[in-house]
């Protein structure tokens, strides 16, 4: 089958980082994504399927996967724990699909600011490191005491950092930039 062979070795590829990683404890403190100069990047909350319909559009939620009744309770969820930590989000930016943008709502209590560098690039992955050129910039601007919440796909958390992210989890970052070009991860955070 045509677009097959491609199709594993993308798979495959994104889960190398994945089995390098060492899994969350659950007891994680979550107060870490209040500490100054970290972000917390969020892998939108659970939406079933993969990717987006074809034709889906940006603004038209009516044409793209979207968050289902798990997927909001999560982003909720995980709200609620930033918020029993005392965690409250002063920034918040999102990619424009309407399940990052709804999780972002969900998680933080208020509209969320889009910002496009956010969105998904699976559909050109030469995109990629463009946008993510464009979100270390901005992360290297954040105020040291202003929280910041950027909601996100997959594939842009794997650009930045090498982790495969599952729907929800919250990837905490420093806002610096490693030798290798990646983002400093100083927290994996998942509801239990």
């Amino acid at each position: 089958m045509p677009g097959v062979r491609p199709f594993l070795v993308l798979v495959a590829l994104l889960l190398l980082p994945l089995l390098a990683t060492a899994a969350v404890a659950a007891d994680a403190d979550w107060s870490i994504a209040a500490k100054p100069g970290h972000i917390a990047l969020i892998r939108h909350a659970e939406a079933p399927g993969t990717g987006d319909p074809k034709g889906h559009r940006i603004g038209d939620c009516s044409t793209q996967r979207n968050l289902d009744k798990v997927g909001r309770a999560q982003a909720a969820a995980i709200g609620a724990k930033f918020a029993s930590v005392g965690v409250r989000f002063r920034r918040v930016l999102t990619s424009q699909w309407c399940r990052c943008i709804e999780t972002a709502l969900l998680v933080s209590g208020f509209e969320p600011t889009a910002f496009p560098a956010l969105n998904s690039f699976i559909a050109d992955f030469g995109k990629g490191p463009t946008q993510a050129a464009r979100v270390r910039q901005e992360m290297a601007a954040v105020e040291g005491f202003e929280p910041v919440l950027m909601v996100t796909h997959q594939v842009m958390i794997t650009e930045l950092t090498g982790i495969v992210p599952a729907s929800g989890e919250v990837v905490v970052v420093r806002a610096k930039v490693g030798a290798d070009g990646r983002l400093e991860v100083a927290a994996r955070l998942k509801l239990n």
